[in-house]
């Protein structure tokens, strides 16, 4: 079986399709609760490894729980060749809020919970959730932070780790204190703040996982990704998704869905290929406003 977008060696014998899958909205609406389907969600994880995607992105504070608990019940035991990857740093409060916990102790608990709910007695990838909203926080603080995780590593509980939401200068950081095999921040055809971190990715051999491929797009910027899409007779959705992947080859993206057709969607925009002019034109989103 071919997989989508081909792979992205992360360390030693680990590689994961490039054209992930993730669990986000496996969870009810506004990741809380469980989804209006649960037989549906289950089909959508196991067509996404039917389909060769090797790469299932998750948190358990998704729901919270609930799509931890439903990757289990879809794919355990799992395929020797598909990779779990999961975030820490954060909870869900009982009104639904994001709270972001970031204490070493709080950080190896929910690496202990991921485990529990997943059915795993080691993760492939943690990935180190910082404080977004509230700024880049101070790249000293990672020295616990990413210090717990590689604790944890030592011990056989983690195989890897990567961060998320981070700028250069915390990837340095970090690096510092131990070996980093993802970036996931906020990066797409119209936001275009981190090309210099991609590159780096590419560089350094990083790979770099792009979350909201169409989130902060301005009205004139959505109707250029449109007027792309319907001349090429595929969805905005797929332009960006394969714009991403035709960026550099550290990108894996992650689209989600809860849907059996969406997924197949986003799995064929795996084999859009863009052109140069194209290619060009999409480039200039970035600067359009």
């Amino acid at each position: 079986m071919s997989t989508p977008g081909g792979t992205i060696s992360l360390a030693g014998d680990l590689s994961i399709s490039r054209m992930g899958y993730g669990a986000m909205q496996l969870a009810g609406p506004g990741v809380s609760g469980p989804p209006a389907d649960r037989d549906a969600a289950v089909a959508v994880l196991r067509e996404a490894v039917d389909l060769g995607i090797t790469h299932i992105d998750t948190a358990d504070f998704y729901g919270p729980f609930v799509t931890n608990e439903i990757i289990k019940e879809a794919l355990y035991p799992y395929p020797s060749d598909v990779h779990i990857v999961t975030k820490v740093g954060a909870r869900r409060g009982s009104d639904g809020s994001w709270i972001h916990t970031l204490e070493p102790a709080e950080l190896k608990a929910q690496v202990h919970e991921n485990l529990g709910r997943l059915g795993l007695e080691a993760l492939d990838v943690v990935n180190l959730r910082l404080a977004v909203e509230e700024g880049p926080a101070d790249p000293a603080d990672l020295d616990d932070q990413v210090g717990a995780l590689a604790e944890l590593r030592d011990e056989g509980l983690i195989r890897n780790i990567g961060i998320s939401g981070a700028t250069d200068e915390q990837v340095t950081a970090a690096k510092a204190i131990a070996p980093i095999v993802t970036v996931q921040n906020h990066y797409n055809v119209a936001n275009r703040n981190d090309d210099p971190l991609v590159d780096r990715a590419a560089r350094e051999g990083i790979a770099y996982v792009p979350f909201f491929p169409l989130g902060g797009f301005s009205p004139i910027q959505s109707t250029t990704l449109d007027s792309v899409a319907s001349a090429l007779g595929a969805s905005a959705q797929q332009v960006a998704l394969a714009w991403l992947l035709q960026r550099s080859p550290a990108i894996a993206v992650i689209p989600g869905t809860s849907s059996s057709a969406h997924l197949r969607e986003n799995v064929a925009a795996a084999d859009l290929q863009l052109d140069a002019d194209t290619v060009a034109t999409l480039d200039a989103i970035g600067l359009e406003r």
